[in-house]
């Protein structure tokens, strides 16, 4: 059993002041710590042995909080580091789209289009964290584990566990601290849970 965890809210998540994050690397907020918590608790019931993280603060210090009912230690892993946004790191929208028009456009109408100046394209993405999982799914038979990442990662995963082509990207959301259940049946992997927010209601 896979469990895909987004982390916490950050400074740069909130809705009035978000910015394209990518590598740079915040730490939570007071809610994101909270809502680390809270999935926490939704995580105890599951028989997790590993959990893995983006290298990136605000994904670690997840992690770390969901190790609290383990005895576990967290394990960083380069493949679930956030999508490289090159030249838009921490641009707000308004900037961005100031900048850089026609790509701004191109990015929400066909994202798997594009690759970001100086950054990655979603293809890229996919490419590493398809490779992260199987590396994980031969080293982890008939176990549970949890990965901690991004937005754009987390959404690109599940498209990929699918097979679905990246230009359905914007056809997945992903909430900070959503839980996304991914069962593993062999070679066979069934996507059972997506952007499920229920425990950050507690």
């Amino acid at each position: 059993m896979i469990l895909l965890i987004r982390h916490g809210q950050t400074r740069w998540n909130e809705q009035a002041g978000e910015k394209f994050r990518g590598r740079a690397d915040i730490d939570l907020d007071d809610v994101g710590i909270r809502q680390a918590e809270l999935t926490a608790k939704r995580v105890a019931s599951w028989p997790v042995k590993a959990i893995y993280s983006s290298p990136l603060k605000r994904a670690l210090r997840t992690a770390e909080i969901l190790t609290s009912p383990f005895k576990l230690k967290v394990k960083p892993l380069e493949g679930l580091i956030d999508l490289d946004f090159g030249q838009w790191q921490g641009l707000s929208h308004e900037e961005a789209v100031s900048l850089y028009p026609e790509l701004y456009q191109r990015w929400f109408q066909n994202p798997h289009e594009v690759t970001f100046p100086q950054g990655e394209s979603l293809d890229k993405v996919r490419e590493r964290v398809m490779e992260a999982l199987r590396g994980l799914l031969f080293q982890h038979e008939e176990e549970t584990i949890v990965l901690v990442s991004h937005k754009m990662v987390c959404k690109v995963l599940i498209l990929g566990i699918l097979g679905i082509d990246n230009s359905h990207f914007w056809q997945i959301e992903q909430y900070t601290c959503a839980v996304n259940l991914v069962e593993v049946r062999g070679e066979r992997l069934r996507v059972m849970l997506i952007n499920d927010t229920c425990h950050l209601k507690a």
